[in-house]
């Protein structure tokens, strides 16, 4: 009986220390980038009607974790962006410092633009714990 309870004590400690850590443990991620590719073939294939979806339309980013847009031109013609024309074979990289919703014009979507969303980062206990479950919830899945 008095193994079944340090057991179960033990387990609890466990899962408190596991949580707490997710919560105090600041979020370090690989790389700040979000990475999307413009594919071959793009331009052309929309030129013969077809319905060429590659880019998301709208795209979330996060302050501290994922908060710079690397858009990549891996088609055949130059590609806009905003105000920016991205050469075959160019990326640009577009940092974000605000929190905010964003509108941009982009020849890579059938509607011709493209909105990103950049959430803040999260900086509390609550926020990192909140964050870390959705990563976890959209890995099972």
């Amino acid at each position: 009986m008095r193994f079944l309870h340090s057991a179960w004590i033990l387990s609890v400690l466990t899962a408190v220390g596991a949580v707490s850590a997710a919560a105090l443990v600041p979020v370090q991620p690989g790389s700040r980038e979000q990475l999307f590719e413009i594919p071959k073939g793009t331009w052309a294939r929309r030129m013969a009607g077809a319905k060429a979806e590659i880019l998301p339309a709208e795209i979330r980013l996060v302050l501290g974790v994922k908060d710079v847009l690397v858009l990549r031109n891996l088609d055949d013609v130059p590609q806009i962006f905003g105000p920016t024309l991205i050469m075959p074979g160019q990326s640009l990289r577009l940092p974000f410092e605000v929190a905010s919703e964003y509108q941009f014009a982009c020849t890579a979507h059938l509607n011709g633009e493209m909105t990103v969303i950049v959430d803040d980062g999260p900086t509390s206990a609550p926020s990192r714990l909140r964050w870390r479950l959705a990563a976890l919830s959209k890995m099972a899945f």
